[in-house]
Formats: structure tokens, C-alpha cells, sequence
């Protein structure tokens, strides 16, 4: 009789691996928490998911406390002011070209 535990292991990690949140959602979901609309980062968060490395948008996590700040929505202009504060050109450059792409 063969031993169901390699087939229960197998089946826990195809679980778990779908129970992770994608890049994707993350950064939509930490982009509307810096206070960003939510079809502006829907849009912004699928340009700049693959163009920036797991560090650097952990260090765009840093920016959700923002709105706790700020009453309201914030403009596009004041978020990329505060992302060009985090001194990486690359991540300002792929932010910058995702919100002009996505403000239109």
C-alpha cells in the first residue's frame, strides 16, 4: 500500500503557493494605501511589478503611511515627490512612467 504522505506533502504546497498574494496585488494594495485611486493603482501596480526588484518595492512599502499624513486622496505630483525622497533613480523613473501612462 502505498503511503499517502508525499501525495498529502504535494498537495499542502500547491495550497500554500496559492494562498501567497502576487507582487501585483500588493503593490495595488499598498499603492491605494498611500492613498493613490484605485484604477490608478490597479494600472500603475501592473506597469511596475516586473520592472522592479522584491527590495525596492519593499521600499515602496514605506510609503502607504503616507495617507495617515494626508486627509483625502493623494495627488499623483505629491506621490511622486515623496518616491523620488527614497533617492533610487530606477524606482522613480518606473514609477514616473507608470503614472504617466496610467493618468491618461
Amino acid at each position: 500500500m502505498a503511503r499517502p504522505v508525499p501525495f498529502l506533502l504535494a498537495a499542502a504546497l500547491v495550497l500554500a503557493g496559492c494562498a501567497t498574494v502576487s507582487p501585483v496585488s500588493r503593490l495595488r494594495a499598498g499603492l491605494m494605501d498611500a492613498g493613490l485611486s484605485p484604477r490608478l493603482a490597479t494600472c500603475m501596480a501592473q506597469r511596475m511589478a516586473d520592472r522592479l526588484s522584491l527590495v525596492q518595492l519593499r521600499r515602496l512599502q514605506s510609503l502607504a503611511s503616507l495617507r495617515k499624513a494626508d486627509v483625502g486622496s493623494l495627488s499623483v505630483d505629491r506621490f511622486l515627490y515623496k518616491v523620488r525622497a527614497l533617492e533610487d533613480p530606477e524606482i522613480f523613473v518606473v514609477t514616473s512612467k507608470a503614472a504617466i501612462n496610467c493618468a491618461f
